[in-house]
């Protein structure tokens, strides 16, 4: 039996990991930690809180996750991002911990329009996609033993995402304009929580960089099309284009990964993100 200790427990991640935890846990021990049980910007109490607790794991899902205030609020970014990341990868290369940490598709600002792989350079567009990226790169520099997931447009039934915030103004407004521009693919994070418990479970050592998002691609427009539709909203939804919706932080117009790594590497099916979505929406 493995202790699995979880920052960022009471975000939206860490609540679909304990929503499947009894169905997927093992028999492992969980402990889900918030910011209030562990700061990971305060090297000295993640020495304390790790050294209590004694984990075989750690999923590091506590992030600074506003992608517009982050342009404004950079020092904090980096903060949790970065030197939270870099943290929890010295403790956990002193103790022989291993890491599952949590990153984002937004380490790609201009890419071409093409599956993105591992190998590919990261150009970040912005300070939240810069702070991930550098969170990255600090774990690969102070230990062996990780596992590092990209993710995308993740939502859920837990905390604030674009389906909850979709749902709510269905029922506020008639009418509702979103961007169609943008490609990349919703994740829902059940299924990201799925992956993870399923790396610690096989005991695997085939640590490094994975890609997983669900399958498909899409724009914000037909993600939301979709959300109405399997929600049974009646709304007049409106595509704009991204310069009709200006945002302090320019989101990336092309984020689809490619998946085949983690899928070889784990021998996983992954579902395709309408499939998801509709289960997502029955248990919303």
């Amino acid at each position: 039996m493995k202790s699995i200790l979880i920052t960022g427990g009471n975000g939206q991640l860490g609540e679909c990991i304990q929503s499947i935890e009894k169905q997927f846990g093992n028999g492992n021990t969980f402990s889900y930690l918030t910011v209030d049980d562990l700061d990971i910007t305060n090297p000295s109490q993640v020495a304390s809180v790790v050294d209590s607790y004694k984990p075989d794991y750690i999923i590091n899902c506590a992030a600074y996750t506003a992608v517009d205030k982050a342009e404004a609020d950079k020092d904090l970014a980096y903060a949790i991002n970065a030197h939270g990341a870099e943290n929890l990868a010295k403790v956990c290369k002193e103790k022989e911990i291993i890491l599952i940490h949590v990153s984002t598709d937004f380490v790609f600002g201009d890419a071409p329009p093409i599956p993105l792989t591992e190998e590919m350079t990261a150009y970040p567009s912005g300070v939240y996609g810069a702070s991930k990226l550098a969170g990255e790169q600090l774990v690969q520099q102070n230990m062996d033993n990780y596992f590092i997931l990209r993710t995308s447009w993740l939502y859920s039934e837990f905390q604030n995402n674009f389906l909850k915030t979709m749902l709510r103004l269905g029922k506020e407004r008639d009418e509702l304009s979103v961007v169609f521009d943008q490609a990349g693919t919703p994740t829902y994070a059940k299924d990201l929580a799925e992956v993870i418990l399923y790396i610690i479970n096989s005991g695997s050592n085939a640590y490094g960089l994975y890609h997983f998002s669900n399958e498909g691609v899409t724009s914000w427009y037909d993600f939301a099309f979709e959300i109405f539709k399997l929600s049974n909203t009646a709304i007049n939804l409106k595509p704009i284009t991204s310069d009709q919706f200006p945002t302090p932080a320019k989101r990336p117009n092309y984020s689809v990964m490619n998946k085949n790594k983690i899928k070889q590497n784990f021998d996983i099916q992954i579902k395709h993100w309408t499939i998801s979505l509709a289960e997502c929406i029955k248990n919303t």
